[in-house]
């Protein structure tokens, strides 16, 4: 699927423009982009978190000519699947939510 795909089923399942679905999924994209720029994790219940993940200095090889490389630090972007992502793309059921505890009587 792609953004444009996205973009289309949000208009469709919505009912909006596409002008105005575009503008949702942009805005969704550039608040978890901004989040993870700062450092922030983004958990989507369901769904997965996003964070960060950092990557030590190290030193590489061009492989065209074999010289070394150094390649510096940096942060790159992680996506971890929540189990119910993970059971819904394995077994194509959606997972039964467990009830809410109960408060405790008083």
């Amino acid at each position: 699927m792609t953004k444009a795909d996205l973009i289309d089923e949000v208009s469709r399942l919505a009912e909006l423009t596409r002008k105005d679905s575009e503008v949702i999924v942009e805005t969704i994209f550039d608040s978890v982009v901004r989040s993870l720029r700062v450092g922030d994790k983004i958990e989507i219940r369901g769904f997965g978190s996003f964070r960060t993940r950092q990557r030590k200095p190290r030193v590489g090889r061009n492989p065209k000519t074999g010289d070394r490389v150094e390649v510096p630090a940096k942060k790159i972007p992680f996506f971890k699947p929540s189990k119910e992502l993970k059971d819904l793309v394995n077994t194509g059921e959606p997972v039964a939510a467990t009830p809410p505890a109960a408060p405790p009587a008083q």
